[in-house]
């Protein structure tokens, strides 16, 4: 069954709708903090949401989702402006502030990473979602004539350093450090 949740702008939601998608991701957030996203279950979010399973999988396809839907709104509700005077600071600080952030949201950081690996048609619409996010982020940091190419390199350097915080390889904390250098060389001979 496809997910109502995504749906953009939540259109087709009546007010009783949109108000147990709220239970349900709320419920999600507290369930992946008391469990972890590896015990979650949807059934198990629907039970403390107050809802059946067959309700929460109206608006929910898989865990995946959720994890999708949650890290979709976590970006959304960060308003971070580019700090700094040049360029490469504006950059090192939007993908230090996003590291912090992961840092600072241990369990969503964890179940985000193989949850926008899948192949869920409703994990894809919010990864594209995701991606666009972030890819609107760099671009302002860049300025409004960036280079389109360095955009999109930047973006794959910080989805790669998500991967690989995701994997254990890095902390989130180092993410943003090891960013630092990245976002400088990717800026060599370009415009600050």
């Amino acid at each position: 069954m496809s997910s109502q949740v995504s749906a953009l702008p939540r259109r087709g939601l009546n007010a009783r709708q949109a108000e147990t998608v709220e239970r349900l991701m709320a419920a999600g957030l507290d369930e992946l903090r008391a469990v972890g996203h590896e015990a979650l279950t949807v059934r198990t979010v629907a039970q403390r949401a107050g809802v059946s399973p067959a309700t929460a999988y109206t608006y929910l396809a898989s865990k995946n989702h959720l994890f999708a839907e949650l890290f979709w709104r976590f970006l959304a509700e960060d308003e971070h402006e580019p700090e700094g005077s040049g360029v490469v600071e504006r950059v090192q600080s939007v993908t230090r502030h996003l590291a912090r952030r992961l840092a600072d949201a241990p369990e969503l950081a964890a179940a985000v990473t193989p949850a926008l690996l899948g192949r869920d048609p409703d994990v894809e619409r919010l990864r594209l979602r995701i991606g666009a996010e972030l890819v609107e982020r760099f671009r302002a940091a860049l300025g409004p004539d960036a280079d389109p190419v360095v955009v999109e390199t930047v973006a794959l350097a910080f989805s790669g350093a998500l991967l690989q915080g995701g994997m254990g390889l890095m902390t989130y904390t180092e993410m943003g450090e090891r960013l630092d250098d990245v976002v400088a060389v990717i800026m060599r001979g370009h415009p600050t």
